[in-house]
């Protein structure tokens, strides 16, 4: 393939990837957006790491929170 083939076929794929737009699912994006508060269930399937989580916690960390 010669080099003006090559660049064209390189912006054809260019121009699409620029104006492609998927449908936005607005629902999971708000989802993802505003954080995975923690369940009981959670707690309960991953003890382990709650408590490892717990052990590394400092004073800072929770004032730097609100």
């Amino acid at each position: 393939m010669g080099r003006g083939r090559q660049k064209a076929k390189h912006t054809k794929v260019a121009r699409e990837l620029k104006y492609f737009s998927p449908d936005t699912n607005y629902g999971a994006l708000e989802k993802e957006l505003s954080g995975n508060p923690r369940l009981e269930e959670d707690l309960q399937k991953w003890p382990e790491y709650v408590a490892e989580e717990d052990k590394y916690a400092t004073d800072e960390d929770e004032s730097n929170i609100a």
